[in-house]
């Protein structure tokens, strides 16, 4: 089937003059996760992870993806004609190094200009521009060749009240025409979906765990153009923007509008705005290549949106509490398996009030799957959870409340004393994290050793992030805010620390083959002591959920972890021992007590 689609491709190649065509996972505004309609790398290759690039010329098809994917990525390409390029690895070349080599003087590179944001657009000019290479980007080759095709996403888009999002829209709306005025910029095009519905305090549920709208925005000092499927806006929201000054035109009239544009300064950020966007803008305008104002104004929650989010971590505290006294009660007495354990704790969360589904797909690993990061249970890889060693679940739930996200590795039987080790380290870590304090001005750059020092002092690492930004009732990675040991310039994770900003706190060690652990909370930037040395800062815990003693070690715990961990469970069970039944409440009684 694939090898009929990629024959297919190229013939459609071959009528067009094109030697290669690029398909990248992403959808016409750079979201992080994409709809089923968008999955056209999925649809031309067979592999279903969440990132890759598939290039395809006359002779060869590649597929570009990371370390998570390799196993996966080379299961499911085997036979296809799909070759596996793995990113990073030595003798591997870059996409870009790639096309460079097999594309010949004056041929021609194609792809969607809608799914390639500008910046790399402008990147591939100028790499193959030595060349006289042509770029095609008017054309979604793949749709010609996708017969069932799932349509659009057009889901209902709701407004989400002044009690949850703190602040109107029209306080919102004033302050970015403000930022406008500042950068002198007469004009803004907004594409990224979670800028436009914090924006416009608004959301929907056109992406799967991200209750976003489709839709592209072109704002003026004087005027608010909002592009999309009118159908997904009922009466209440139609008054709704009408009120706010906001102007409805059809979600694909976002390239004919912008290229009515004469003389303006147009503030865009083009990392995110697609190439089709700017290449229809006209000559006569001035762009200003800056981060949307929006990113930093939607990353510092205010005071309502920051109570809001400790009442949505009770909830899901209460959930994860119940998930994690039935899985110490049943694994061994039933059959339990990764993907039946992810099912009830799903489950468990839908049944909070006021939750409205998941914030990402639940990461359900035991033993050595959970040495896989970014694993991923499902029928074809279930695992039974064995009454012994170590099961990790990574989850969150969307609320109206706002976004959770938390880990907890749990002892499901007799641990080894390696396990027992990591186990606490991490514990030791994100607890010393979370206690941190610091002057203003610092970055998570600037952070991330004291959560990497109980590791590193012992020879040892994870290689992900230590923490990223967290929205409101929108994305789960939510920049600029994020704590990692070094710079990595296409995350934009690297923010000053300002009050307000949630971020993630998830250290963890991952043994290929014996286990994983990783252990996470959320937690909120906040004002410390203002002395002559300036503003401090600290961090408190949102994430509320036992920590399970009969993992720990505590021979290797300073007094100060002992400390740390003490107070934190003793937060845990005052905030949620009241929602639960008495024996749940008397369990987590017992699994919280002082050590």
């Amino acid at each position: 089937m694939i090898k009929e689609r990629l024959e297919k491709l190229r013939s459609l190649m071959a009528e067009r003059n094109m030697d290669a065509y690029m398909i990248p996972t992403s959808d016409f505004h750079e979201s992080e996760y994409v709809g089923s309609y968008f999955k056209c790398r999925e649809f031309m290759t067979g592999f279903t992870g969440s990132a890759g690039t598939a290039v395809i010329t006359k002779d060869e098809a590649g597929l570009w993806t990371d370390g998570r994917y390799f196993v996966q990525a080379a299961k499911q390409l085997e036979g296809s004609g799909v070759t596996l390029r793995k990113m990073g690895y030595p003798g591997v070349p870059t996409i870009e190094e790639y096309l460079d080599q097999v594309l010949p003087e004056g041929g021609c590179l194609g792809f969607d200009g809608r799914v390639v944001n500008c910046q790399t657009g402008q990147e591939l000019e100028n790499l193959l521009g030595d060349k006289n290479v042509t770029l095609s980007n008017e054309e979604d080759l793949v749709d010609l060749i996708w017969d069932e095709r799932p349509s659009l996403s057009a889901e209902s888009a709701w407004i989400l009240k002044e009690t949850y999002a703190g602040k109107s829209s029209s306080e919102k709306i004033k302050e970015l025409r403000d930022n406008m005025k500042k950068e002198k910029a007469t004009a803004h095009i907004l594409t990224t979906l979670d800028d436009i519905a914090w924006l416009l305090n608004i959301r929907g549920n056109d992406i799967e765990c991200t209750p976003v709208v489709l839709s592209y925005a072109l704002i003026t000092l004087n005027d608010f153009s909002l592009f999309i499927n009118e159908q997904v806006l009922n009466e209440e929201l139609k008054a709704y923007l009408k009120e706010l000054g906001v102007s409805v035109f059809p979600y694909n009239d976002i390239y004919k509008t912008v290229g009515q544009l004469k003389n303006e300064k147009i503030l865009l950020e083009t990392g995110k705005v697609n190439y089709s966007i700017v290449k229809s803008i006209d000559d006569s305008n001035r762009i200003i290549d800056k981060t949307n104002p929006t990113v930093l104004a939607k990353a510092v929650k205010n005071q309502v949106e920051v109570e809001n989010m400790k009442l949505a971590h009770i909830k899901d505290g209460v959930a994860l509490v119940k998930f994690i006294y039935w899985l110490k009660h049943t694994v061994g007495k039933e059959t339990i398996t990764e993907v039946s354990a992810q099912e009830h704790l799903d489950q468990l969360r839908f049944k909070q009030e006021g939750n409205l589904g998941l914030s990402f797909d639940t990461i359900s690993a035991y033993g050595a799957n959970a040495a896989m990061c970014h694993y991923k249970a499902v029928p074809e890889n279930d695992t039974v959870i064995e009454p012994r060693g170590l099961y990790l679940v990574d989850s969150g739930g969307q609320y109206y409340e706002g976004t959770t996200d938390v880990t907890r590795t749990i002892a499901v039987g007799p641990l080894t004393n390696t396990e027992r080790e990591h186990f606490t380290l991490t514990v030791m870590s994100m607890l010393r994290l979370g206690a941190v304090k610091f002057l203003y001005g610092c970055r998570g750059l600037t952070l991330d050793y004291v959560a990497r020092e109980p590791f590193w002092s012992r020879g040892i690492n994870y290689d992900h992030g230590t923490g990223h930004g967290v929205g409101y009732l929108l994305n789960v990675h939510e920049r600029p805010n994020g704590i990692r040991w070094r710079m990595v310039p296409e995350r934009q994770d690297n923010g000053i620390l300002e009050e307000g900003m949630v971020t993630s706190d998830e250290p963890g060690v991952y043994i290929e083959g014996s286990h994983g652990v990783r252990t996470e909370n959320l937690i909120v930037c906040k004002k410390a002591e203002l002395n002559e040395y300036g503003q401090f800062m600290e961090f408190e815990f949102l994430t509320m959920a036992p920590i399970d003693l009969d993992a720990l070690d505590k021979s290797i715990m300073t007094e100060e972890d002992v400390r740390l961990l003490n107070e934190y469970h003793k937060e845990v069970y005052k905030k949620l021992s009241p929602y639960l039944t008495e024996e749940e409440a008397l369990w987590l009684k017992d699994n919280t007590r002082e050590i």
